[in-house]
C-alpha cells in the first residue's frame, strides 16, 4: 500500500514550493483590480478593419485617459479597460470620432461603467463573503465530525487546506497581473469562492472515511488509519476531479473571452483543491495528533530563545 502519510513533509514541501512565489509576487505586487473593485469604465468595441492597440492606448491618452489598459480579442474586437467615461459625454464622442477617423467603422459591443464608491463596496463585500464562508465551513464541519475525539481540528485542517488553495489562486492572478496585465473583477470572487467549496467538499469525503475507520478500527495506530482511509478515497478523487478539469479546460480553450480567466481561476482551484485535500488535509491532521506540530513549536520557540540568549550575551561583553 501507498504510505503517502509518511511522506508528509515532502507533500508540506512542495506545497510551500508553489506557495512562495506566489506569496512573494502579492506581498510585492499585489493583485490587478478591475473595475468592479477600484471603477472605471471596460469598452468593448468591434472594428472592421485591423487595429492597432499601441495607436488605440493614444488616442485614449490624447484625450485625458493616459491610464488605460487596451488588448486584443478575437476578429478585431479590442478590450478597454480606462478610467470613469460618461455616456453620452464630449470626451466619449470626441473619441469616438478619431476612432473612425483612424480605423473606420466599429461596433460598440459594451461598455460597463462603475464609480469608485461602488467598487470599493463590491471589494468590501467580497472580502466578508470569504471570510463568513470560512467561519460557516468551521462550524459545519466541527458539528459533523462532533463524535470524533477532537471534531474542531477537523475544521482548522480543512480551513488550512482550504486556505492553501485560495492562497495558490491569488498567487497565480497576482504573477499575471505582473507579467500579463491580468485584472481580477467580481467573476474572480465567484471563482474563488467555488473553489473553496470545491476544495472543502473534497477534504470532507477524506475525513469522512477516516472517521468510518476509526469507528471500525481497521488499523492499530492513527497513522494507518488515516493512510488507508486517504489510499480508499485517492482513485475517486483524481477521478472526479480529472472530469471536471477536462470540462474546465475545454472551456478555457475555446470559450468566449470574458469568462476565460473565470475558468482559468477555477481550473487552477480544482487542481490545487485536489492535491490538497489528499497531500495536506488529512496529512495536517496526522501532523497534529502525532505530535509533531507540538514538536515543532517548541523547537522554534527554544530556536528563538537560544537566539535572544545569545544577543543579549554579545551585548553584555
Amino acid at each position: 500500500m501507498l504510505d503517502l502519510v509518511g511522506k508528509r513533509n515532502l507533500w508540506f514541501m512542495l506545497s510551500a514550493l508553489f506557495l512562495i512565489p506566489g506569496l512573494i509576487s502579492l506581498a510585492i505586487h499585489g493583485l490587478d483590480q478591475g473595475i468592479d473593485f477600484t471603477g472605471g469604465t471596460n469598452w468593448d468595441l468591434q472594428f472592421e478593419g485591423t487595429v492597432d492597440t499601441d495607436e488605440v492606448s493614444q488616442i485614449l491618452s490624447d484625450n485625458g485617459y493616459s491610464d488605460n489598459i487596451v488588448q486584443l480579442a478575437d476578429e478585431n474586437v479590442v478590450v478597454i479597460r480606462m478610467a470613469e467615461l460618461p455616456e453620452g459625454s464630449p470626451e466619449k464622442d470626441a473619441i469616438e470620432t478619431e476612432f473612425i477617423e483612424q480605423f473606420g467603422e466599429f461596433e460598440e459591443l459594451s461598455i460597463v461603467s462603475v464609480g469608485p464608491s461602488a467598487g470599493r463596496a463590491i471589494r468590501d463585500r467580497a472580502v466578508f463573503a470569504v471570510v463568513l464562508a470560512s467561519v460557516g465551513i468551521l462550524l459545519y464541519i466541527a458539528f459533523a465530525f462532533r463524535n470524533t475525539n477532537n471534531p474542531l481540528l477537523y475544521g482548522v485542517c480543512a480551513i488550512l487546506a482550504m486556505l492553501h488553495d485560495a492562497i495558490f489562486v491569488l498567487g497565480v492572478f497576482s504573477i499575471l497581473g505582473w507579467v500579463a496585465d491580468v485584472e481580477v473583477d467580481a467573476l474572480f470572487v465567484t471563482a474563488l469562492l467555488t473553489v473553496i467549496g470545491f476544495s472543502v467538499h473534497d477534504s470532507i469525503v477524506v475525513f469522512d472515511r477516516i472517521r468510518e475507520n476509526l469507528a471500525a478500527r481497521l488499523a492499530p495506530t492513527f497513522d494507518e488509519i488515516v493512510n488507508y482511509s486517504v489510499v480508499q478515497t485517492l482513485v475517486r478523487s483524481i477521478n472526479t476531479s480529472l472530469t471536471v478539469v477536462l470540462t474546465l479546460a475545454a472551456l478555457w480553450l475555446f470559450g468566449g473571452e470574458t469568462t476565460r480567466w473565470f475558468v482559468f481561476a477555477l481550473l487552477i482551484g480544482v487542481v490545487a483543491g485536489t492535491y490538497s485535500s489528499i497531500f495536506n488535509a488529512a496529512q495536517i491532521l496526522v501532523a497534529w495528533e502525532s505530535g509533531d506540530v507540538h514538536r515543532a513549536v517548541t523547537f522554534w520557540r527554544r530556536d528563538s530563545a537560544g537566539a535572544a540568549e545569545a544577543g543579549s550575551t554579545a551585548q553584555a561583553r
